[in-house]
């Protein structure tokens, strides 16, 4: 990682390479950290931060759900994020806000350590969510269950989910996959380990919901608007493993992913395995809205 700029660690700046924390920091022990993955575009007009306000809000909802007293209001973290790209120097990148029960107390109860908060930001590469963007990914079916909310809130994005989600991106690639695909414990499609997922068949777009155990992703909100707006029809439904297999097309979302197509799935083909026509529009359309080419969503671009 190319270090640029500084951190915003609860409310001051810091060199890069000084945002640190204590090795008994509560959170390093017990994964008590929530936090957000958020774009910023160099679009024509500048650089935009995308969908902040919805980002910002997700923020603070995974921090009540797990009891974080946040030191700072929404203003101040919205403040601070785009004071931190502006001191990156970058047109565009990735910002991640983190909070977490930092150094104070050890034990299994968080709540009597202070919430920390962190800012940073990086010079944006496609690195793993390359595969997909141009071809099409690889998946596999993880043999890892995608844990639910009667284990831990899942509409929080928090650290401890992704333990989970590590698991199965690493049983992926250890297979010579791209990317692993998680099914819920009653056997229905969740999502992929860090992505919504996406089916297209006969024409019609379906998606799993999100009581199926899929993160409410702010770019899944986002593609599904897009497609209502242009008058196209998506049915969100519980999806089963043969619903991948028989696609027309599958596509994943996230903030990292943007819109990348899977073309193949374990073993199997989907579809012609090339990229079909509706992600392509997709992509394309997704695109237009980050680089401020489409009014309809000129809202959703905060410009630093």
């Amino acid at each position: 990682m190319k270090e640029t700029g500084k951190i915003w660690m609860n409310g001051k700046m810091l060199p890069f390479r000084d945002a640190r924390v204590h090795v008994l920091t509560h959170a390093l022990h017990y994964s008590t950290s929530i936090f957000e993955g958020i774009r910023c575009y160099d679009t024509p007009n500048g650089s935009a931060v995308f969908r902040l306000p919805e980002h910002v809000d997700r923020f603070f909802r995974s921090a009540r759900l797990y009891s974080m007293k946040m030191r700072f209001t929404k203003k101040q973290i919205t403040d601070g994020i785009m004071n931190t790209i502006r001191a990156s120097k970058l047109k565009e990148c990735y910002i991640r806000p983190l909070a977490y029960y930092g150094y104070g107390e050890m034990g299994l109860t968080p709540t009597q350590n202070k919430v920390d908060v962190s800012i940073a930001c990086w010079e944006w590469k496609m690195g793993e969510s390359k595969a997909g963007k141009f071809s099409g990914a690889k998946c596999k079916v993880s043999s890892w269950a995608k844990i639910d909310s009667r284990s831990q809130p899942m509409q929080a994005k928090a650290a401890s989910n992704y333990g989970n989600a590590a698991l199965a991106r690493m049983e992926a690639i250890e297979n010579g996959y791209d990317e692993a695909i998680m099914l819920n414990i009653h056997g229905k499609v969740a999502e992929g380990s860090a992505e919504n997922i996406f089916v297209v068949r006969d024409g019609v777009i379906q998606t799993p919901p999100l009581s199926s155990g899929g993160l409410a992703g702010i770019t899944r909100d986002s593609v599904i608007r897009i497609i209502r707006e242009d008058g196209k029809t998506i049915v969100e439904q519980d999806l089963e493993r043969d619903d991948l297999y028989a696609a027309d097309e599958v596509f994943m979302t996230g903030t990292a992913a943007e819109i990348k197509s899977v073309t193949r799935i374990d073993q199997i083909t989907i579809g012609s395995g090339r990229m079909g026509n509706v992600t392509k529009g997709l992509q394309k359309s997704f695109t237009d809205v980050t680089m401020g080419r489409d009014e309809r969503f000129a809202d959703w671009l905060a410009f630093v």
